[in-house]
């Protein structure tokens, strides 16, 4: 029977970290990698018997890989604070490791919160890779959606787990304008540059795919908003690293004799910070 190590990243996430530990509480180990909470955590990860580590955030790839290094068990498995085991679920990897893995990997399908309700079951879910061999995987480097990369055979199981944080509208705009900022890096390391096609086309064709193809329509009127934050999403990606390049390019060719350069007037998070002196010493 192979043991199981469970690792999580928080930060100020005791509103869902209770049922997160809860569904995870049979496994052999619980690693939690924190970056100094300030409300709950602390207290819910010694009421579960968390091996608790403190750092600070390095990006999501880089911070979980971190807390994977912390684990004392060959199969490990990633949760995010605001997920949760179904009971199904529980019960097929207590499973899988009694009998043996025949894989190196294992993708588990997602149920998310969508704003007042769950997604219909009829919808098309995503799976992510959450249960591996760490010996066989790591996590990417990606500042945002990292996953990690398996090198060996990866199945997939039945049963699913929960996902609760677009809790609201408000709550999801605002983080995919954090995630889309974040993308411009590992787009950057890639090599991407920005494309008006996509930033005019690639939109409309994610909400197409997200409303018709992944069957979104089912949820109804929350389909309906969620597919057009989606589209929005995509455009905010693209969008971002256009203005990347704008601001990287140099500005004095284009602008109004004596304009300030706007991009030396910002910090790295791209706020202006304080107005920029032009050539004639105006403001």
């Amino acid at each position: 029977m192979e043991k199981l190590s469970v690792f999580i990243i928080t930060y100020d996430c005791a509103r869902t970290l209770g049922a997160c530990l809860e569904s995870v509480k049979w496994a052999d180990e619980i690693v939690m990698l924190d970056s100094d909470s300030t409300d709950g955590t602390l207290g819910l990860a010694q009421k579960y018997g968390c091996h608790v580590y403190q750092s600070n955030f390095l990006g999501y790839g880089k911070t979980k890989q971190l807390a994977i290094d912390k684990t004392h068990n060959n199969w490990v498995l990633h949760v995010d604070a605001d997920e949760m085991l179904s009971p199904a679920l529980q019960g097929e990897i207590r499973d899988l490791l009694k009998s043996g893995p025949t894989a190196d990997g294992y993708l588990i399908p997602r149920l998310d919160q969508l704003f007042w309700e769950m997604n219909h079951p009829g919808t098309r879910l995503n799976s992510q890779l959450k249960l591996f061999d760490k010996q066989r995987g790591r996590m990417n480097d990606m500042a945002v959606h990292s996953d990690p990369d398996v090198d060996g055979r990866v199945e997939k199981l039945k049963n699913v787990f929960y996902h609760f944080s677009d809790v609201d509208i408000h709550s999801k705009v605002e983080k995919i304008n954090g995630y889309s900022t974040g993308l411009v890096a590992d787009k950057l390391a890639k090599g991407q540059r920005p494309s008006p096609w996509k930033l005019v086309f690639y939109p409309p064709l994610v909400f197409l795919q997200q409303f018709f193809l992944q069957r979104n329509f089912l949820n109804g009127w929350a389909g309906f908003i969620g597919s057009v934050i989606g589209g929005f999403y995509a455009f905010l990606r693209y969008a971002k690293l256009y203005e990347h390049y704008r601001f990287e390019e140099p500005w004095t060719t284009r602008l109004p004799q004596g304009a300030p350069i706007v991009r030396d007037a910002r910090d790295e998070a791209g706020r202006i910070v304080n107005p920029v002196e032009s050539s004639d010493g105006k403001k």
